[in-house]
């Protein structure tokens, strides 16, 4: 499946002009749903978001990724050992974060479901990430956005959000110091209060 697959299985459950929230994979996600389905799609909360989750070269370089081999390999371990893997991709996520602990605990918590039958949607989804790319369609999503990220986020640099924000049309970044990938963990009335704020708007 191609992020474009996921993003239409979410499509038929949508309210008309409905305000997505999406984290780390689910911001590429409502990045295209707004893009493809823009009379679907009033508003755009991204946190934790990137254009392009792996460093690329060639005609279109990015450097505001993970190194491709690392993801490569990243990938590959999880169909050795999901449940190892998974809790090195914790780690990352919570990397950076002053509350890193806490953080990781929370995470863990959430996933405590995800046994052996979840494993091939979160390797599809790690597959996704790996290679998926936006950067060319970004300029084409007009709806208001609201980016939300960690500046010590470890996964999706703090650089790729700032990229989205001078490249979406209408945008602005609100970054939250001393805090990784999960800032709605990290800092849970901050993150809701700004959310709230936009739905205001």
């Amino acid at each position: 499946a191609d992020l474009a697959e996921w993003s239409d299985a979410l499509l038929p459950a949508l309210p008309d002009r409905a305000v997505l929230c999406g984290w780390s994979l689910g911001s590429l996600i409502a990045l295209d749903l707004a893009r493809r389905h823009p009379g679907r799609v009033a508003r755009l909360i991204l946190i934790g978001a990137t254009p392009c989750f792996v460093a690329r070269n060639g005609d279109a370089p990015w450097s505001n990724g993970l190194d491709a081999a690392t993801v490569a390999t990243f990938n590959a371990s999880f169909a050795a050992d999901p449940a190892g893997t998974q809790k090195k991709f914790i780690a990352l996520q919570s990397l950076g974060d002053a509350r890193r602990r806490a953080v990781a605990a929370d995470l863990v918590a959430a996933l405590a479901d995800a046994g052996p039958a979840h494993a091939p949607g979160l390797s599809w989804g790690l597959e996704l990430l790996a290679d998926t790319d936006l950067r060319a369609h970004v300029p084409d999503i007009h709806q208001p956005t609201q980016l939300i990220h960690g500046a010590g986020d470890a996964l999706m640099p703090l650089a790729a959000a700032q990229w989205l924000a001078h490249q979406l049309p209408n945008a602005r970044l609100t970054r939250f110091d001393d805090c990784g990938h999960a800032p709605f963990l990290s800092r849970p009335q901050e993150c809701a209060a700004l959310i709230a704020e936009c739905l205001d708007d």
